[in-house]
């Protein structure tokens, strides 16, 4: 019997995304319980009904995945992650006719600035460290798998390209202790993580290493822009060298609009992504699919 099943979750699906974003915004998971707020319990037995909070003898308790992971101070907090879908991504969601229609990202439309979401993310020291600590709490669900995707051992020196907090260079370390790993990224983020080297993979020449590393990194740019990083990669390396790639791969024939609108990128296919890196002259490209998040694919110079 045909049913409106997918259909009918499908249109209650942002109010459970919204009440969540709303809870980690107000501290709720911090343990906060402001005074003001008139329909606070409203909002603590919605958190109860989506299995976030549990109610006992009265009081409200988080349960242990809200622990880790909906926690401002937990090393596995994805409360980063949250904001930046709370402030940014659902209000550009809010545009997607727009951005269908026109075929480019709604930062502008939305906010009103020129200049992209990057440049929006790093406006002020607070909204850089919060994005920042989004993308290393959702990295750190997803490094370990990419890191164990195929056998690195033979590599001696990684330098992941806009790695940020290090959690990719991180995973892979302590996978390959004989590894070096370091992170190359932009000076205003080199700043805040001691260690890093402070570049643009676009324009300033890339450390010098055996393997590379770029983790949600192509997904954000165009065609043209890959081709122009994956050719300044593949001249950087030496023979045998090799490039990881961490992105989520899309089924054959499958599309997504979640890149549309935030960025001028988009996801790709295995497929695709094996397309971009041979014309780039790499000579052996193999994919995984990690069961993670994201999913793996190594090129060999």
């Amino acid at each position: 019997m045909t049913t409106p099943d997918k259909i009918l979750e499908l249109i209650d699906a942002f109010r459970r995304s919204k009440t969540m974003f709303a809870a980690v915004n107000l501290g709720i998971f911090d343990g906060a319980r402001p005074a003001d707020l008139k329909a606070l319990p409203r909002l603590l037995d919605a958190c109860v009904a989506l299995g976030l909070l549990e109610k006992r003898d009265g009081s409200y308790v988080n349960t242990p995945e809200s622990d880790k992971y909906l926690k401002s101070d937990s090393p596995d907090s994805l409360t980063g992650y949250i904001h930046y879908s709370n402030d940014a991504l659902f209000p550009m969601w809010a545009h997607l006719e727009d951005a269908v229609r026109e075929g480019t990202p709604r930062w502008k439309q939305t906010f009103g600035t020129e200049g992209g979401i990057f440049s929006g993310f790093f406006r002020t020291e607070e909204s850089k460290r919060e994005f920042l600590k989004g993308m290393h709490g959702f990295g750190r669900l997803s490094s370990p798998a990419v890191a164990s995707a195929f056998d690195l051992g033979h590599f001696h020196r990684l330098i992941d390209l806009g790695g940020a907090s290090g959690h990719l260079a991180e995973a892979v370390h302590e996978r390959y202790p004989q590894i070096q790993a370091q992170v190359f990224d932009l000076p205003e983020v080199a700043k805040l993580y001691p260690g890093t080297i402070a570049g643009d993979f676009f324009t300033d020449p890339l450390p010098e290493a055996d393997l590379y590393s770029v983790g949600r990194i192509l997904h954000d740019w165009s065609d043209e822009k890959i081709r122009r990083l994956l050719g300044r990669i593949y001249a950087a390396l030496p023979g045998g060298g090799g490039l990881l790639i961490a992105e989520k791969l899309l089924e054959p024939g499958y599309i997504g609009a979640h890149m549309l609108i935030g960025t001028e990128g988009r996801e790709r296919s295995a497929a695709e992504y094996e397309a971009l890196l041979r014309a780039a002259g790499f000579s052996k490209v193999e994919s995984r699919i990690t069961g993670a998040y994201l999913d793996a694919v190594l090129a060999i110079k």
